[in-house]
């Protein structure tokens, strides 16, 4: 089952839900004719959505926004901050493309502090999903969730069978090796997983974790490989400030626990615009890239 499917199924089994957008059906283009009057499209008005949203939301129903990420949680960042934030209401808000997905654009479409700015927001949670299989997973837990959510809306055919016990706050152990961890979410978690067989090939016994939602995270799993590893690797699409290298470092600090830890990301800079493969490339993001980058790292450190 797709997301547009999945959606249209719980949308249908309960009259709460309202699916919104501002212009951006690629994932949804088929539901306008199925919900019964349940689709609006506001056009390109990521802020009046907002809006209309939490008003919707006052009035007892659940709204499902879409837009592209970089305009969602940017341009209307004031009204979910205001509008649905404070009143912690249960709008949903579903970003298209974000990080490297947007591989074609410059960086005026480069959703990369997505992350950063919706957890600052009270009471929202964030779901990343590695692929649409583990999007199908989660979506109906994140819509019944009370709370605002933030969905990094996340495509592509899955290099694992995902488990099915999805939870928010929980992450899915993926392996479980002693030597070092792999953390990461959403699109990356391909080439993550392809660097963690790699590595193991190398003699390495890699844990990886697939987040899943990075907001509230698993911190108890995020503590527990900082404590039985000897090297905690953070591996994400987002700048280097504010995302998950900086909820681990934070977690970290709070529980006075002390790890070594190798943060992968964007160190503060937009990526060259390609197509997808070519920008995993490019930055330094493919499987193999990862394993070289993590096993010079290793080795100079424990040598």
């Amino acid at each position: 089952m797709n997301y547009e499917a999945a959606l249209q199924e719980i949308v249908l089994s309960d009259a709460r839900y309202v699916v919104m957008t501002a212009e951006n059906r690629a994932a949804i283009r088929h539901l306008p004719a199925r919900l019964n009057g349940r689709f609006l499209d506001t056009g390109i008005t990521e802020q009046t959505m907002i809006g209309m949203a939490a008003g919707l939301a006052l009035r007892g129903r659940v709204p499902i926004c879409h837009a592209l990420a970089t305009f969602l949680t940017m341009r209307a960042f004031e009204f979910i901050r205001t509008d649905v934030g404070i009143g912690r209401l249960p709008v949903k808000l579903v970003g298209g493309v974000p990080g490297f997905l947007s591989d074609g654009n410059g960086p005026t479409h480069q959703a990369l502090e997505d992350i950063a700015l919706m957890r600052g927001i009270p009471g929202m949670q964030i779901f990343c999903p590695a692929d649409e299989a583990d999007l199908v997973l989660g979506l109906r837990a994140m819509l019944e969730s009370p709370h605002p959510v933030y969905i990094r809306h996340t495509g592509g055919t899955a290099v694992i069978e995902h488990q099915p016990d999805f939870a928010i706050g929980q992450a899915e152990t993926v392996l479980n090796g002693r030597d070092l961890t792999l953390l990461t979410y959403g699109m990356l978690f391909r080439e993550a997983h392809a660097a963690a067989h790699l590595l193991s090939e190398r003699g390495y016994s890699v844990r990886l974790l697939n987040l899943r939602t990075v907001w509230p995270i698993d911190e108890q799993a995020i503590l527990q490989a900082a404590r039985e590893t000897r090297l905690l690797v953070t591996i994400e699409d987002h700048f280097l400030t504010g995302g998950l290298a900086t909820i681990v470092s934070e977690l970290l600090l709070r529980h006075q626990v002390m790890a070594p830890l190798l943060p992968i990301a964007l160190d503060n800079r937009w990526f060259q615009p390609a197509l997808l493969d070519q920008v995993l490339a490019v930055e330094g993001f493919t499987g193999p890239q990862l394993a070289d980058r993590i096993d010079t790292y290793y080795g100079d450190k424990y040598a």
